[in-house]
């Protein structure tokens, strides 16, 4: 449907609330979290994360939403419609290059996911041990022919459905397929706790163990939450200029943040009692997901059938965080540089595809590209760990400030409240306090303590 503007919009809360939540939900929770855990010293790091996604994630997440709707338009031309023409639109900028940075190592992961779709159709994967499952995922890796044909596949997947639009492409994506993910993920967890040894991986997911923190698990765990829920880039700018006049944008967020919280802990659940059952190393890194998962499906009835379905649908998990990712670039190209959606789609699939290569072949030590180093840090490497532990919380900061002090109070409660019509005013003014006086400071607290400047 169309909106005054001539626009589109989702046609309804539920439609808002599965497109948002799959921006949030994909590779992040299923990839991501587990392995960033596993590196980081397990329970007391999750601590650490909920703690930023209630003390920073939430708040940017609702000014994101604020500046969405308000503006009705991409993140450049939202910033341009608060600020004019200021150097605040270079922070639309920012966000457009770190969705770039993400589309161009986060493709190569889809990719993987892609292709043990495949292998699992194939039944690569019966009989399968540690041993096998670790050789497995260094030849889907390492290619270097396979892993570049499977990343052009998600990119020109993910292409086609943008190329649909809001409407017929995101929304009816989104809200079919979402909720089979949250089924598959239970389903997957009831498995993982009849394992021998399931209660060391539960001990070790939720038992804090704050000497093992170091400070850079700080930063890391600040950069997950962004990550996570897509923040600080202009993807939920992007959705929320596309909501409707009456959806209550704080429960649409506290919603989103729970749910996207929830995945991810179910996603742990999943796989940390198959690592300690299987004798694996939770500090196993990127891989972890492709090591464990197949393994866990192995040992059950019918476990090929269900190895395929989780495989296809964290494949469309991957799936849908990319095409929020990309929405900010169609939405950046077609509003501000007056280009045709067709002609945006192919320009930046090109691109995303002709330098994600380059992330490809670099994310194991042994790819044609594993050699080379950018400030001690692979390609694929430098190109997560710049979008999601610098130009993330960059971006969120300054939409913080923005909002907090930038923006007129007023405008926030008419946003937030639907000129009047939700009574949540308490809510708006517990938001607008944390905004100004506790988000930016414990954001720039753990930035600073991180990179050293902070002893």
């Amino acid at each position: 449907m169309k909106d005054l503007n001539n626009r589109e919009s989702f046609s309804s809360g539920m439609a808002i609330f599965f497109a948002t939540l799959s921006s949030a939900v994909g590779l992040g929770n299923i990839w991501k979290f587990p392995y960033l855990i596993g590196s980081n010293g397990g329970g007391a790091f999750l601590i650490v994360y909920l703690c930023c996604i209630l003390l920073v994630g939430l708040p940017i997440m609702i000014s994101e939403f604020y500046i969405g709707r308000k503006t009705k338009k991409n993140i450049v031309g939202a910033i341009k419609t608060i600020k004019g023409e200021s150097n605040w639109q270079h922070m639309g900028i920012i966000g457009v290059v770190t969705a770039y940075l993400i589309l161009f190592f986060y493709s190569s992961v889809g990719g993987w996911v892609y292709s043990y779709v495949f292998k699992s159709i194939k039944g690569d994967f019966k009989n399968i041990n540690g041993d096998i499952a670790n050789i497995a995922f260094k030849n889907t890796i390492i290619g270097p022919i396979e892993p570049i044909l499977w990343q052009v596949l998600v990119v020109v997947v993910v292409s086609t459905i943008i190329y649909l639009g809001v409407g017929e492409g995101i929304e009816k994506v989104t809200k079919t397929l979402m909720p089979l993910l949250f089924v598959l993920i239970i389903i997957c967890d009831i498995r993982a706790l009849m394992l021998p040894n399931a209660s060391e991986g539960l001990e070790f997911l939720f038992k804090p163990n704050f000497s093992l923190l170091t400070k850079d698990a700080f930063l890391v765990a600040l950069g997950l939450s962004f990550f996570k829920l897509s923040l600080g880039v202009g993807t939920m700018v992007t959705y929320s200029s596309y909501f409707r006049e009456d959806n209550n944008m704080i429960g649409t967020s506290l919603k989103v943040a729970l749910s996207d919280t929830l995945v991810s802990i179910l996603a742990g659940i999943a796989i940390f009692p198959a690592v300690f059952s299987f004798g694996l190393k939770p500090e196993a890194g990127p891989g972890l997901l492709f090591l464990t998962i197949p393994l866990v499906f192995s040992k059950i009835p019918f476990g090929q059938v269900m190895l395929v379905a989780f495989f296809v649908l964290s494949s469309i998990a991957a799936t849908t965080a990319m095409m929020s990712m990309l929405e900010v670039l169609i939405a950046y190209y077609t509003e501000e540089k007056s280009m045709s959606r067709k002609k945006a789609v192919i320009i930046n699939a090109l691109i995303i595809i002709g330098i994600g290569v380059f992330a490809t072949l670099s994310a194991d030590s042994q790819g044609l590209l594993g050699g080379i180093t950018i400030f001690g840090k692979g390609i694929f490497d430098i190109f997560d760990y710049l979008s999601s532990n610098i130009l993330m919380p960059i971006g969120g900061f300054l939409i913080l400030i923005l909002v907090g002090y930038y923006s007129k109070k007023q405008s926030i409660i008419d946003e937030l409240s639907n000129k009047g019509e939700l009574n949540n005013i308490k809510l708006i003014k517990l938001y607008y306090f944390v905004i100004r006086y506790i988000s930016p400071i414990f954001l720039l607290l753990i930035f600073f303590y991180s990179i050293g400047i902070i002893k």
